[in-house]
């Protein structure tokens, strides 16, 4: 798990996780100034504090990690109650290079659910996984693709790219369940149009990610 500054959430979302002997939990923090770290520490002794960067977090991460599986999960982003057991059961499949979950926002407005829709339309229709859906695939896997490109943003889409070359990317449900907190702060329509902007320009018009970051603020 990457995390920046998410003391308001962390101790929800890893409460929630139901880690057993079966699993193991790594967080990677990017240099929080609030109580993140400590709160990490509640859960994990596998605490480690890096440079900022989702796609260097997760790297460092997977070097340190001691499983053949991974899921890479957002500090907002819950998982469903059998989440561990689907994980396991789609890596079974050797056709598969990688899944992720449909999503859901944890919130009850009708809009949201237009919005869940159309991004998981999106999400089977491109096979791109977006690290909101809580990304996994196997070592061997990761490995094979070299791991995540350290880049300040679309990471998520980039590793996806190299993936579908490799083998399906499925998505599966029950789904996960994420925050509403961007859409919340910046507003429905401008946060989902300016989404789609930016992967747009970054998939289609091959506009790089360090001209695209300046678009995105970070939500805390």
């Amino acid at each position: 798990m990457p995390v920046l500054n998410e003391e308001k959430v962390l101790h929800k979302t890893l409460s929630a996780l139901n880690i057993t002997h079966s699993e193991e939990l790594i967080v990677v923090d990017g240099g929080s100034t609030d109580r993140t770290v400590s709160i990490a520490y509640e859960f994990t002794d596998k605490v480690y504090v890096t440079k900022k960067g989702r796609g260097h977090q997760m790297n460092f991460g997977a070097k340190r990690a001691n499983g053949n599986a991974f899921l890479f999960l957002h500090a907002d982003c819950f998982l469903p109650p059998e989440g561990f057991r689907i994980v396991r059961e789609v890596l079974k499949d050797e056709n598969v290079s990688a899944g992720a979950f449909d999503l859901s926002i944890a919130h009850p407005g009708l809009h949201f659910r237009i919005i869940e829709w159309g991004a998981n339309l999106r999400s089977r229709i491109t096979s791109i996984a977006y690290g909101d859906q809580g990304i996994f695939m196997t070592k061997e896997v990761f490995d094979r693709v070299g791991g995540f490109t350290e880049m300040p943003l679309l990471e998520d889409i980039e590793i996806s790219r190299r993936l579908k070359k490799i083998g399906k990317i499925v998505f599966v449900r029950p789904p996960i369940r994420t925050s509403p907190r961007r859409w919340l702060k910046e507003g429905l329509v401008f946060t989902t149009l300016r989404d789609w902007a930016i992967a747009l320009s970054y998939s289609f018009f091959n506009v790089p990610p360090e001209r695209l970051v300046k678009y995105y603020e970070d939500v805390r």
